[in-house]
Order: C-alpha cells, then sequence, then structure tokens
C-alpha cells in the first residue's frame, strides 16, 4: 500500500519533515525497538543512533567499522544486519519491510535517518514542500 500525500510531522522545534514510523528489527535476538525516522535525501546511508543497539541485543563495537563523513565531520560507524518495518504515518498499518540489510550505527546521533542506498532507492518519493506533503510508492 502505497503512502500518499501525507503531512509532514513538527520535529524538533518548528521545522516540519517527512517522518515514517518504523520499527527496527535485530533477525538474529527478533528484539525490535518502534520509533520514527527521518526521510534524508542528504544521507548516503541509512543511520541508527549507536544507543539502540543494546536495546535490539547488538553489540556496537561487534560490527563492521566503517569511518564515515556526516554533516558535524568524521565519525566511526558499526554496521549491523537490520531488518525495517515502514509503518502508514495516518493507518499505523504495515506498508513496507525491507529485509535482513547492513545499517549503521552512530554515536551522537539522536534520530534514526532513512537514507537513499538502504532505504530511498527501493520505493519512488514525491515530496512537496510548499503543501509539506510526501508519498512513497515502490
Amino acid at each position: 500500500m502505497p503512502i500518499i500525500d501525507c503531512p509532514f510531522a513538527l520535529c524538533g522545534g518548528s521545522i516540519y519533515r517527512p517522518i515514517l514510523q518504523i520499527r527496527i528489527i535485530n533477525p538474529h535476538t527478533k528484539k525490535n525497538y518502534r520509533t520514527y525516522g527521518i526521510i534524508d535525501t542528504g544521507a548516503d546511508e541509512c543511520a541508527i543512533p549507536a544507543s539502540y543497539a543494546s536495546l535490539l541485543g547488538h553489540n556496537l563495537q561487534a560490527g563492521q567499522i566503517k569511518r564515515i563523513r556526516t554533516g558535524n565531520g568524521e565519525t566511526v560507524a558499526y554496521a549491523h544486519t537490520t531488518k525495517f518495518e515502514i509503518f502508514h504515518p495516518i493507518s499505523q498499518k504495515l506498508v513496507y519491510t525491507i529485509e535482513n540489510t547492513p545499517i549503521d550505527f552512530l554515536p551522537n546521533l539522536h534520530v534514526v535517518l532513512l537514507g537513499v542506498n538502504s532505504f530511498l532507492s527501493k520505493f519512488i518519493l514525491k515530496i512537496d514542500y510548499p503543501r509539506r506533503i510526501f508519498s512513497l510508492e515502490d
């Protein structure tokens, strides 16, 4: 089921952003965490706060170590295999599942970023900033 003309959500004060409710699942332990992710066309990869690793049963530092550049400079990321479930922002029904894919866990990150390679590349994304709506279709 596509997500069509969904309103942006208020995030961080007075900024409206395209946000999706997601469930992050460790496919090995089945532990999961339900949260929100910001659709980020400027992020090459999906990124998850490092603090979520223990909630999901991942040993953060046992992940594949990568040096990456962010808006805050260079940092270390730890990639772990993760499954995403995407829920419709209005109906709350499960609409998409992205199976076992390596996702970067980053220290000093406080929100999930849904980036290009592991997420957006699977969809057609339409963003209407003046109207503050977005659509996501496969």
